[in-house]
């Protein structure tokens, strides 16, 4: 619960309210899994509707030979935001994630940060929840099967966000590591789905309607390759998120039309780091705004190539804000110094001093 602040006002304006994992849990819980998902999906869209209002840069990324870190900021007139996201795919021999997230919401005016929250759930459900807008644009509307190709971490999220907001009721599973789908079998029992374990890609994506590749391998792989699609399939292109990671091959894009979040990050990272530098591809605001088309025509193909863009972050940590502050979740930190003089830093140490020696 959120400790009771103190009576001075400039007490409370340094604080930054923190929302650790465990209060991210609660916030879930009690808010329901389904509600944070469309909550966050009606957050991206208005910020997405919002596009030109944002100051907006590719994320700056720290590659080495066993993943990448990154820090991804974005920022409008009055709140300045960025999420630090690792991805590193042999973490879980280790017990770690392969990714861990945290983020940062500031005051543009004063600079002070508001809120320090994880981002490694909160990274899940909006990237489930983007997912669901762009398809919502992108895909058919009678959409009712999905393979799910990769059935990680984000598995479940994907699931339940097409489920909710899209109307998926069945879906066929494949990972090439079959404990993996038996975790998402057991997670997903219950859930008003229609699950079919499939022995390969192929099976999988044969008579769906939306195909998501979510898988982490750090490679080009081919996952998904031109002679599987099928005329009028939406495909959610989200496992290939950094330079030389990538999912589909480069037929399936040359068949369909293809949608990006921010092109300057997508032509680096996305599956289109693939093609032509002149390759022709559509930002989603421009669809969501309705100043470029979407899908054509019920049998055209399209992708969304989705690397993660610092807006949805933004996205993200406004929900989670707003959310604890309405839930009472959360803790008042001291993450910058509280002072009588500002101008006088070092008389911080001489305070504490004082404060040790009256203990003492």
């Amino acid at each position: 619960m959120l400790d009771q602040p103190p009576s001075t006002a400039i007490h409370t304006a340094t604080q930054t309210l923190y929302v650790g994992t465990r209060d991210m849990v609660r916030l879930v819980q009690r808010k329901g899994l389904p509600a944070c998902i469309a909550g966050v999906a009606e957050q991206l869209r208005r910020d997405f509707l919002r596009w030109n209002e944002f100051e907006k840069t590719a994320r700056v990324a720290s590659h080495s030979r066993d993943g990448v870190i990154e820090l991804m900021p974005v920022a409008d007139a009055a709140r300045f935001a960025f999420k630090y996201v690792n991805g590193h795919p042999k973490n879980t021999r280790e017990g770690l994630p392969t990714v861990m997230a945290f983020g940062v919401l500031a005051d543009v005016a004063t600079g002070a940060p508001r809120l320090l929250s994880e981002l490694t759930l909160a990274t899940a459900i909006r990237t489930a929840a983007m997912s669901a807008v762009a398809a919502q644009a992108l895909a058919r509307p009678d959409s009712r099967t999905m393979a799910l190709i990769g059935n990680g971490a984000q598995s479940e999220f994907q699931a339940l966000a097409f489920r909710d907001l899209l109307g998926i009721r069945e879906l066929r599973l494949f990972d090439v590591d079959p404990a993996a789908t038996a975790k998402l079998v057991a997670n997903l029992d219950g859930q008003g789905f229609s699950l079919t374990v499939c022995a390969s890609t192929a099976e999988a994506v044969r008579g769906a309607d939306i195909v998501t590749t979510v898988t982490a391998d750090k490679t080009n792989a081919t996952i998904l390759t031109s002679e599987l699609v099928e005329p009028g399939m939406h495909l959610n292109a989200v496992g290939g998120d950094c330079p030389g990671k990538t999912e589909l091959h480069r037929g399936v894009l040359e068949r369909a039309s293809v949608f990006v979040e921010f092109e300057a990050q997508t032509r680096i990272e996305g599956e289109i780091q693939q093609m032509p530098a002149d390759f022709p591809v559509t930002e989603l605001w421009q669809v969501l705004a309705g100043t470029r088309p979407g899908r054509c025509s019920a049998d055209a193909v399209t992708v969304f190539d989705s690397v993660g863009f610092a807006l949805e972050d933004y996205s993200a940590l406004s929900f989670v804000h707003d959310t604890a502050l309405a839930l009472g979740l959360g803790q008042r930190i001291d993450l910058m110094p509280l002072q009588d003089d500002p101008k006088d830093l070092f008389g911080l140490l001489r305070e504490e001093r004082a404060a040790a020696a009256v203990m003492v």
